[in-house]
């Protein structure tokens, strides 16, 4: 039966070893193919978490660190996405660890973004950059205090070499946003670290001058310890 043109990128995504298999018995050209958003089978086999497809892909030559019509790689898609095993196994075939996307988004950023703690676990272990920033200036430091992931917080601000007070595009720093969205675990946790509270972003504001009367009484209290 003739295959139709971008099948068997489904069948990347949906897990379908069988059909990828044959496809690229038939015709190894599939290993490079690229679908209508410039993504080979790896990106799709990765963001679908299929490890049997990527191992297969892998073996059969394809790269590692292909870019889609956005930048990602699948290294970057599947740290989005929470695909642990996959993170793991293009870690250990040597991809880059520190590949943006057109925005500047790294695995480790988007990884903190959505809470995965395995993953970026893992990321750090293969020395991805903890201060990289976006093309917007913020770092996995900002995205985790913005959205109160203490867990993600705690790992990053335990990392040697961190900068935890680095700002971004509109001069905020992690703190600033943690005491904007009133994340108080974040911002203490910050302080007591050592994160400034005196940096003042473009508009001219402190972490102080956003934190809540409460926050701002604790933050007070830390800082003096």
């Amino acid at each position: 039966m003739a295959m139709v043109e971008g099948s068997v990128h489904d069948s990347a995504y949906k897990g379908d070893l069988e059909h990828v298999r044959i496809n690229l018995d038939r015709d190894s050209t599939w290993i490079s193919k690229q679908d209508n958003n410039e993504r080979l089978l790896l990106h799709w086999a990765a963001v679908g978490g299929h490890v049997p497809i990527v191992t297969l892909l892998l073996e059969k030559g394809s790269p590692v660190d292909p870019t889609d019509d956005f930048g990602a790689t699948p290294l970057i898609l599947a740290a989005s996405a929470g695909k642990e095993d996959v993170v793991n196994l293009l870690i250990k075939h040597h991809a880059n660890v520190n590949a943006k996307n057109q925005q500047g988004h790294s695995a480790l950023q988007l990884a903190a973004s959505k809470g995965w703690r395995s993953i970026i676990q893992l990321l750090l272990a293969a020395k991805a950059d903890v201060n990289i920033k976006d093309s917007r200036g913020a770092t996995a430091l900002h995205r985790a205090a913005s959205q109160g992931r203490t867990p993600i917080v705690n790992i990053l601000i335990a990392v040697p070499g961190i900068d935890l007070s680095p700002a971004d595009i509109d001069g905020n720093t992690p703190l600033h946003l943690a005491c904007e969205e009133d994340r108080r675990d974040d911002a203490l946790e910050l302080v007591q670290r050592g994160a400034s509270l005196s940096i003042k972003n473009k508009e001219e504001k402190t972490p102080m001058d956003l934190a809540s009367p409460g926050l701002g009484k604790q933050l007070r209290e830390c800082s003096e310890q």
